[in-house]
């Protein structure tokens, strides 16, 4: 894909507990053969190092992805493949406000804040912009672009439920981090999965991250009967 036709979509990842359901986004994304602009908060930083060990450094962020997207919910090493070869992924520093998609000029399709904290819902409801991750969102609801905001935290105040609001007055999808039992969830890395999927899902990217609901009562049940309950 040349520059002048790439349009990625940017993932934000801020500093909510609740780095593999980002982990689970950019695998679905690179797996539906888009291409990602990454941003991670300075805070998301110390929550990935706690959630998983791993330290993600601007000098060698590439390497470090790989490891973060090969390690499953459950903190083990090497249960995906990790970062192929040819995937299409750009990373920014969360303090440069110069980089590209900092502009309503540089092309993308939307933008996925995943997790998203309360301090970032309210930094982007309020257009404080004090670091790139908050000023690509703003960028993206003045642009009319899709912006959904994976909120993961319990329970919500009264200014957090305003400031939610206020986002989706704004245009925003607020996708609470709130996984369902009905796609037959067996591990964690299933309940992760559904969240990541619905994610996806806002934002129109094709995936087969959970089981859909085809109307079936105690459908879940049954495939979990079919595949040994594993």
């Amino acid at each position: 894909m040349t520059e002048r036709n790439r349009t990625p979509w940017v993932v934000g990842v801020s500093g909510a507990s609740g780095t593999p359901y980002a982990a689970a986004v950019l695998r679905g994304l690179l797996a539906a053969g888009e291409s990602v602009d990454l941003v991670v908060s300075r805070a998301s930083r110390l929550t990935l190092l706690d959630e998983t060990g791993i330290a993600f450094r601007d000098a060698h962020w590439r390497e470090d992805l790989a490891q973060w997207l090969a390690r499953g919910a459950d903190g083990k090493p090497g249960t995906f493949e990790g970062l192929a070869a040819g995937a299409d992924v750009r990373y920014w520093g969360a303090g440069d406000l110069a980089a590209g998609p900092s502009s309503g000029s540089y092309p993308v399709k939307g933008m996925l804040v995943v997790p998203a904290s309360t301090a970032c819902v309210a930094g982007v409801a309020l257009g404080l912009s004090k670091d790139l991750l908050q000023r690509v969102a703003s960028v993206t609801l003045k642009e009319r672009r899709r912006l959904v905001v994976a909120v993961r935290e319990t329970p919500l105040n009264g200014q957090t439920l305003k400031h939610l609001v206020a986002l989706d007055e704004a245009g925003a999808v607020v996708l609470p981090a709130s996984p369902a039992f009905y796609a037959g969830a067996t591990h964690i890395q299933d309940l992760v999965d559904f969240v990541a999927g619905r994610v996806l899902d806002a934002a129109g990217v094709p995936h087969r991250l959970y089981r859909r609901w085809e109307g079936e009562l105690g459908g879940s049940r049954s495939t979990r009967g079919a595949n040994g309950g594993d």
